[in-house]
């Protein structure tokens, strides 16, 4: 095949989306250098994009760029766990209104670009103002992970009764005691599966102690809740989906008591939320280019 020709149409959308994960990658990695760099890995179209500051849990080991994003986490009247979703604006971008969510929360501007990576940005649920409500609910594999869960059923909602046991919690990995955590799925209600944005919780004595120790006090106080944290469970390096002590063969790679991946052994420390950037990959335009390219980018969960 000619080196000019593309392998997929433009309108299919795929080959945008490699060319901009393969630019975010490499840019996460090695930090963000300049315009040049920023615009090849967001030249396609959409809204949003480009260098982002988020926090996430800290990547510790393993060829993953950076840490995975967190989600600022409330707790509702009824004790249910809800994802803190940013405020939904309207500004003008080349002479065009767009949607944007963002609002100030701990001292960073928080956002739904932090989301914007692995597909993910193509993904109805994240679009800024979907109609969608924010409980943390089960998801489908959540009992192959943790045999507590198997009470459950696919989404439901997560509550913090759910978590009584956390300060003893154990499962035979690692060490017992250090939290008590479940898979779940947000603003994924009513859309397809390749469409479900999977996510992690866990409550810990550590998370509480976290505002005291932590350099960014501020953020954790905005983002934790009770010994609660959460995070978008989309590793950095292949879009797979890790898990904190749900891999037997996590402690052969030093990460029984840490998130570990067991696709390419990414370990993240959830105990650690880091102040970080990476570019984010635009939006899908409006018209009609929604989710098409997701059975590439969704579809990586498990490489």
């Amino acid at each position: 095949m000619p080196e000019d020709e593309d392998s997929y149409p433009a309108e299919s959308g795929r080959r945008r989306f490699v060319k901009g994960v393969v630019g975010a990658s490499a840019l996460g990695a090695t930090g963000i250098t300049g315009a040049t760099g920023i615009k090849y890995a967001t030249t396609s179209s959409g809204s949003g994009g480009g260098a982002t500051q988020y926090f996430g849990i800290e990547n510790i080991a393993g060829p993953a760029p950076r840490g995975m994003p967190q989600i600022p986490i409330e707790i509702d009247s009824d004790g249910y766990l809800k994802g803190v979703w940013p405020e939904v604006k309207t500004k003008t971008v080349d002479n065009e209104e767009v949607k944007i969510a963002e609002t100030q929360l701990g001292g960073i501007t928080y956002s739904s670009e932090w989301f914007q990576y692995c597909g993910v940005q193509t993904y109805a649920g994240i679009a800024p103002d979907a109609d969608q409500d924010n409980f943390f609910r089960v998801s489908e594999s959540a009992s192959t992970s943790y045999d507590w869960m198997s009470d459950l059923s696919a989404g439901d909602k997560l509550k913090v009764s759910d978590f009584d046991d956390y300060e003893s919690w154990g499962n035979d990995i690692g060490k017992d005691g250090l939290g008590k955590p479940a898979m779940g799925r947000w603003r994924s209600e009513d859309l397809p599966p390749q469409e479900t944005a999977p996510i992690q919780i866990l409550r810990s004595t550590r998370i509480e102690d976290l505002a005291k120790e932590s350099d960014h006090p501020e953020w954790v106080k905005a983002s934790t809740e009770k010994g609660f944290i959460a995070w978008l469970n989309k590793c950095t390096h292949f879009c797979c989906v890790p898990g904190f002590k749900s891999s037997a063969q996590s402690a052969k790679f030093g990460g029984a008591n840490d998130v570990y991946c067991p696709c390419h052994q990414s370990v993240y420390d959830p105990f650690n939320p880091v102040k970080l950037q990476f570019t984010s990959l635009p939006r899908p335009e409006d018209s009609g280019e929604s989710g098409g390219s997701s059975g590439s980018s969704g579809g990586e969960s498990s490489a």
